[in-house]
């Protein structure tokens, strides 16, 4: 029998889905003032960037980046304990779809993508947590799974159900979609994009302009992102 610790690693020891990817950083996320903490953008690759692109952004603002490059929204809802709820935010902003449409983990399906986003929005709401959705970026593919030749229309799709779920809940969506669409209404602006995926800090700079209004300590959770108090 082999002692505890001796053992190689198996598979799925490898691939854990990057669970301890904040593990070190939520131990001192947690000590900081509730200010420092207030919001999480949870979300994947467009929100690690985001967050490398520009600190600034997030540090000023008392915002935490929780993104992890290549996840699903399968991956956001293992670890949205971890990297949400135990960091006591005030709001957390969950961008999800791009990974879940290139199956990434899974065979998209919009219904458990859509059941993934709200079992997220419930547990934030039970923990006193506002959650902020957000619209999947637009896409016309993506580089890494060419098999994907639908994309737009998933996005679109999935756009739509999450708007309306928001509109229902009455909890603020924030449509990047409009600001940051290229002309043919599919693709990623060539003008914030090198990839057709992923933004550029020029991107993010449009993108910012448009979820700050809503992050604001005296914002309220209305839908149409309107501010009181």
């Amino acid at each position: 029998m082999l002692l505890l610790g001796t053992a190689p690693l198996t598979w799925a020891q490898k691939r854990d889905w990057d669970y301890n990817r904040y593990v070190e950083a939520n131990k001192e996320t947690v000590k900081l003032p509730a200010a420092e903490r207030r919001v999480v953008f949870l979300g994947n690759s467009i929100t690690e960037n985001w967050a490398k692109f520009h600190p600034e952004f997030f540090s000023k603002n008392g915002f935490i980046g929780r993104g992890v490059s290549g996840q699903t929204s399968y991956q956001f809802l293992v670890r949205f304990r971890d990297d949400v709820v135990n960091l006591h935010p005030e709001i957390v902003v969950i961008n999800v779809g791009t990974n879940d449409v290139a199956e990434n983990t899974h065979i998209y399906s919009e219904d458990r993508t859509f059941g993934n986003i709200v079992t997220m929005v419930q547990v934030a709401q039970a923990e006193g947590i506002r959650p902020v959705l957000t619209s999947v970026l637009p896409a016309a593919g993506f580089g890494w799974n060419k098999d994907i030749t639908d994309a737009p229309a998933k996005i679109s799709s999935l756009n739509k159900r999450i708007r309306a779920y928001a509109e229902e809940h009455g909890l603020t969506f924030v449509d990047y979609f409009p600001a940051m669409v290229a002309e043919d209404g599919v693709s990623l602006n060539p003008a914030y994009t090198r990839d057709g995926v992923h933004p550029t800090a020029e991107g993010y700079d449009v993108m910012e302009s448009i979820v700050l209004p809503v992050l604001t300590p005296s914002c309220c959770s209305s839908v149409g992102s309107s501010c009181c108090k």
